[in-house]
C-alpha cells in the first residue's frame, strides 16, 4: 500500500524517459488526489532542486497522459512558503509536460466574486518575500516576459469547459499572491482591494507561474473562491469554508475530466508564447 492506494506502484526516476505525461495538474488545498486518473502509477522524480511536494501520479484521463502533483503534499503537510516550487516544475517538465493546470483555493476581494465561484485569472501581483523565483541563478541569466503571464489559449479552453458545465465563473481576475502562511490584516486586505484593485488573493501562484514560464510550459489557474477576505464584514466559519471546498473540489474534478481531452495536441504557438518563452530571454 502506497499512501493508502494499494493499486499503485512506485517508480523511481533519475532520468525520466520511460514515464511520460502531456498535461500536468497541480492540486491545491482540498485537491490532493484527482480521483479520475486511469491506470495510475506513483512516480518519484529526483531533481537538482531536491524533492517535489509528493509522489507524482501518472496515468490517463480520457486517453491523454497526465501527471498529478498535490502542491502541499497529501495531507496538506507543506505550508505555502515552504513548497519546493522549483522541484515541482522541474519534475513536471522532466516528464514531458506541455500544459499545467493549477487548481487553487483563494479568497475574494470583490462582492460579486462570491464563495463557490470559479475564477480564471489573467494577471497577478506578487507580494511574496523569500522564495526561489527562477531556475537561472547564474552564470546564465534569463529575463522572461511576464506581461501576460497566463497562457491565453489554455485559459480559453478552461473557461469554455467551466461554462459548458454551467458553473459560475469569472473570465478575468488579478490574483495578489502573499507570502503566508498567515492571512492578511484588515489594513492589508483593504490595500489589495482598494489600492491594488486586485480581485482574488492566495499564497501559491508565485513563483510557480514564473518557473512554468521559464520551463516553457503553458500555464493557467482554476481558482476556487472559498470565502471573502477580511476586508468584508462577512463572518466566515470553518464549516462553511469546508462545505464550499468540498463542493468546488468535486466540480474541479469534472472540469478537469472534460478539459483534458481538449489538450491532446501540441500548444498553438500562434495563440500563446509560453512554449517559446526563452527565445528572447537569455543573456
Amino acid at each position: 500500500m502506497v499512501n493508502g492506494c494499494p493499486a499503485m506502484k512506485i517508480v523511481g526516476i533519475t532520468r525520466p524517459g520511460d514515464v511520460k505525461a502531456h498535461v500536468g495538474i497541480i492540486g491545491g488545498s482540498g485537491l490532493y488526489d484527482p480521483g479520475i486518473v486511469e491506470d495510475p502509477v506513483e512516480v518519484r522524480v529526483y531533481t537538482p532542486y531536491g524533492e517535489p511536494s509528493d509522489f507524482i501520479i501518472v496515468g490517463k484521463i480520457q486517453g491523454v497522459r497526465v501527471a498529478f502533483l498535490p502542491r502541499h503534499g497529501r495531507g496538506h503537510r507543506i505550508p505555502p512558503h515552504m513548497i519546493n516550487y522549483r522541484a515541482n516544475i522541474w519534475a513536471l517538465r522532466a516528464l514531458g509536460v506541455k500544459y499545467i493546470i493549477s487548481v487553487s483555493a483563494v479568497g475574494s476581494l470583490r462582492e460579486d466574486y462570491k464563495p463557490g465561484d470559479f475564477v480564471v485569472p489573467d494577471q497577478f501581483i506578487d507580494m511574496t518575500k523569500k522564495r526561489e523565483y527562477t531556475f537561472f541563478d547564474g552564470p546564465v541569466t534569463a529575463h522572461v516576459s511576464m506581461a501576460d503571464p497566463f497562457c491565453d489559449d489554455l485559459r480559453e479552453k478552461l473557461l469554455d469547459t467551466v461554462k459548458s458545465l454551467g458553473y459560475p465563473v469569472h473570465s478575468k481576475g488579478t490574483y495578489v499572491c502573499i507570502e503566508g502562511p498567515r492571512f492578511s490584516t484588515r489594513a492589508e486586505s483593504r490595500v489589495w482591494k482598494e489600492v491594488f484593485k486586485a480581485d482574488i488573493i492566495g499564497m501559491t501562484l508565485v513563483p510557480e507561474i514564473n518557473l512554468a514560464c521559464e520551463a516553457e510550459i503553458c500555464y493557467a489557474t482554476l481558482a476556487m473562491i472559498t470565502d471573502y477576505d477580511v476586508w468584508a464584514e462577512h463572518p466566515v466559519t470553518a464549516s462553511e469554508v469546508e462545505k464550499i471546498m468540498k463542493q468546488n473540489t468535486e466540480r474541479a474534478r469534472k472540469i478537469l475530466y472534460e478539459l483534458i481531452p481538449k489538450l491532446a495536441g501540441e500548444p498553438d504557438e500562434k495563440k500563446c508564447s509560453c512554449c517559446r518563452a526563452l527565445d528572447h530571454a537569455l543573456v
